[in-house]
């Protein structure tokens, strides 16, 4: 059987090494101890170097991704792409660390751009955000594309922010939710597809925003509905396996 993925330009090379840093409040977060399970043996799964930190402080939210940054560019092996995995209750564009002060995700997502981060220039940067948006809740609606097509010449330069992927748990304004025991819906339906199929990661993620939107949370006695959202530039399809 011939091989029908695509060729080098239009898919990223994975060859080289995966990296991945998680940084999670586990603070009057029942459940995400299960997240961080699923998530650790997700990444060892798929070949990941693994780095976990419980409870930073918002001081250490930066800190801890500026020494991953420091080390990755230290790397004199060929390094493939970088995940980060942010857990915390929040608010747009902020997470609450666990001594209460609230850190700006743009602060935390410039750290890894392909300004700063040279390894890491024209490569995948993941970010996965498992946090609340807002105080909006959605009780679900009843159900009763196009497409542009760009031309680009030979790219002689790079932009400061492509190759980057944002997945956050819930669409702005909106709360996240997550069970006491099994951890949050997001963070669990993600790893079961990331897991379970071999497609480039939108579709992936498509899959996960399928699942999702399927389900229903009970919160206060009340059905609720929740799905991610996802914002990319990347510049070529990401495979996982």
């Amino acid at each position: 059987m011939s091989d029908t993925r695509p060729q080098e330009e239009e898919a990223y090379d994975m060859s080289g090494a995966r990296l991945a840093l998680t940084l999670c409040v586990t603070k009057a977060r029942e459940g995400s101890e299960a997240d961080l399970d699923a998530l650790e043996s997700m990444f060892q799964k798929l070949g990941f170097e693994i780095t976990m930190k419980r409870d930073p402080t918002a001081q250490q939210f930066q800190e801890e991704m500026e020494k991953f940054q420091q080390a990755i560019d230290a790397r004199k092996d060929f390094v493939s792409c970088a995940f980060v995995v942010l857990m915390a209750h929040g608010l747009e564009g902020h997470l609450k660390a666990e001594d209460e002060q609230m850190v700006e995700l743009e602060d935390l997502f410039r750290v890894l751009n392909n300004k700063n981060c040279q390894a890491l220039r024209a490569k995948p940067k993941v970010y996965i955000v498992q946090a609340c948006r807002g105080e909006q809740r959605d009780p679900g609606e009843t159900v009763g594309g196009d497409n542009t097509v760009m031309v680009t010449e030979k790219l002689q330069t790079i932009p400061t922010h492509t190759d980057m992927l944002y997945i956050y748990s819930t669409v702005e304004g909106y709360l996240s939710y997550r069970n006491d025991r099994k951890g949050s819906g997001f963070i669990q339906t993600l790893v079961d597809v990331f897991l379970e199929r071999k497609e480039p990661i939108l579709e992936l993620l498509t899959e996960v925003t399928r699942r999702m939107a399927k389900s229903e949370v009970v919160q206060e006695g009340q059905p609720k509905k929740v799905n991610p959202e996802i914002q990319s530039t990347l510049r070529k399809r990401l495979y996982l396996q």
